[in-house]
């Protein structure tokens, strides 16, 4: 059976392509390197990592950007023997304005090499490409920072020449736009009700590419906000593929809700069965079920990972790119030179992984000796700049410091020589550190990293938890930590 979610943790606005037998899922990463996480299947069961598309400034920069900032919701496609990867940076989402800058590359292969990126028209984000006969055309999401305005629905613009054209005007809330041609009818499949409870996946056809377009009379394709018990909640930004034996499925993403409603988890990607009805395409119930009937194709497991600590494929870092100036791994374990303070958001030293389970736990052991109140290394569960909890060897000793909305408490939890071992472990609800006290996890969840002052958006909560190993050089004098026999288990 196919186990949903298929990509557990944070791996959120799902979009996925067919090329021959190869199935390859790409997901947002916003403020992490590298950008754009790929998935590569062959059965859509067995799912391995191919680690990040942008790993490079050239693709991408993201010194600067803010929390849940940077890379939203990729679409990739494959027409004429090349992969096209059309993606925002969000630069800036406050006070009502989106400064996001959309682009576009392409490569032979999954692996690349990818292109220089080309900047694309667009007056919004969530772009993404429909190609046909040759020609390929912008779909995107219009967004309009008037005061009291907001989304404006989807825009439809060729890219060979043409003026954009409002396909869908004035829907408020349509993310995620999909085209897809079946069968002489162009179905338009869109993300609505906002990126939480209330998501949902629509479709729409016409038997024009422009319009205009009727809506299901069935009602959402996918969505879970009419059932809390559901065990997959905020189902949407849905995104079909076809199997070689003519079989479909819609990618979406979906999240694991602990009992308060906080998905420290982050939005996660699942796969559902789509049948045709009327000429519409459905799942069964229209919601998302944990264990679905996979197609009729060879089972296809990879070799387990190697048990290694590179930083490929399943490390990150944070909005800079692994480099040998900051940061080498080798088979023993990571070198890092330490960066700015926790809340700094141009070359932090922080080198992570995704949170996967409820009950998780990732440890270490450190070397590290600390000369002065500047300097600090250790072991963190981090959402965002600030919201956190970190095990630090400093001056003083171990020191165990949350971050809670920007507001720090910190517990000295003793003496400590220059080599230590350091361990953090996710207990549902509960974070522990060593032998500190127990600590709320749901602080590094989606939900409380949502802030709003004034009716603005202060900051998102769209990235999911992740443990990692963070290095403070305040002063820049040179300190370097060293993090061997590293382990991270479920």
């Amino acid at each position: 059976m196919i186990r949903n979610p298929v990509l557990p943790g944070f791996h959120p606005d799902p979009s996925i392509v067919r090329v021959g037998e190869d199935y390859y899922l790409a997901t947002s990463t916003f403020e992490w390197y590298p950008g754009v996480r790929v998935h590569h299947s062959r059965d859509l069961v067995n799912w391995r990592p191919l680690g990040g598309i942008l790993t490079e400034r050239r693709l991408l920069d993201l010194s600067g950007v803010p929390d849940s900032g940077g890379v939203w919701a990729p679409d990739l496609t494959y027409h004429d023997g090349l992969f096209h990867l059309v993606y925002g940076v969000m630069d800036n989402y406050a006070l009502g304005y989106k400064d996001i800058a959309n682009y576009l590359i392409t490569a032979p292969s999954i692996e690349g090499p990818w292109s220089d990126p080309v900047r694309l028209p667009g007056r919004g984000f969530d772009a993404a490409l429909y190609h046909e006969d040759g020609r390929s055309w912008l779909l995107n999401m219009v967004f309009d920072s008037r005061p009291g305005r907001g989304f404006a629905g989807i825009e439809l613009q060729a890219l060979d020449g043409g003026k954009p054209e409002l396909i869908l005007p004035n829907r408020n809330i349509s993310e995620g736009p999909h085209i897809y041609r079946i069968d002489g009818w162009y179905y338009l499949m869109a993300a609505e009700g906002g990126t939480g409870y209330e998501h949902r996946v629509s479709v729409l056809r016409s038997r024009s590419l422009s319009g205009p377009y009727e809506e299901d009379p069935a009602g959402p394709m996918l969505t879970s906000r009419h059932d809390p018990s559901l065990e997959l909640q905020k189902a949407g930004h849905g995104c079909l593929v076809q199997t070689q034996t003519g079989e479909w499925y819609v990618a979406h993403l979906v999240a694991r809700p602990y009992h308060n409603r906080r998905c420290v988890l982050g939005r996660e990607t699942a796969l559902q069965r789509v049948v045709w009805e009327d000429g519409w395409p459905r799942v069964a119930g229209g919601v998302p079920a944990v264990e679905v009937v996979p197609p009729a194709l060879p089972a296809h497991p990879w070799p387990a990972a190697e048990d290694g600590t590179g930083l490929w494929p399943d490390w990150s870092t944070l909005r800079r790119p692994a480099s040998p100036d900051w940061l080498s791994a080798d088979d023993g374990g990571f070198t890092v030179q330490g960066g700015q303070s926790p809340y700094g958001l141009r070359t932090p030293s922080l080198v992570a992984r995704r949170v996967t389970a409820q009950k998780c736990s990732l440890e270490a052991v450190l070397r590290f000796e600390p000369d002065s109140v500047h300097q600090s290394a250790g072991i963190t569960a981090y959402y965002n700049s600030r919201n956190w909890h970190y095990l630090a060897l400093t001056t003083e000793g171990l020191v165990l410091t949350t971050s809670d909305r920007g507001t720090r408490t910190e517990h000295l939890l003793g003496p400590a020589g220059p080599e230590v071992r350091l361990r953090v472990e996710f207990d549902g609800p509960v974070v522990r550190f060593n032998d500190g006290p127990e600590l709320d996890a749901t602080i590094v969840s989606d939900e409380h990293a949502d802030e709003f002052v004034d009716g603005h958006v202060r900051a998102f909560g769209f990235t999911g938890a992740f443990v990692g190993f963070w290095v403070q050089d305040l002063a820049g004098e040179g300190c370097a930590a060293r993090f061997e026999q590293i382990s991270y288990g479920t």
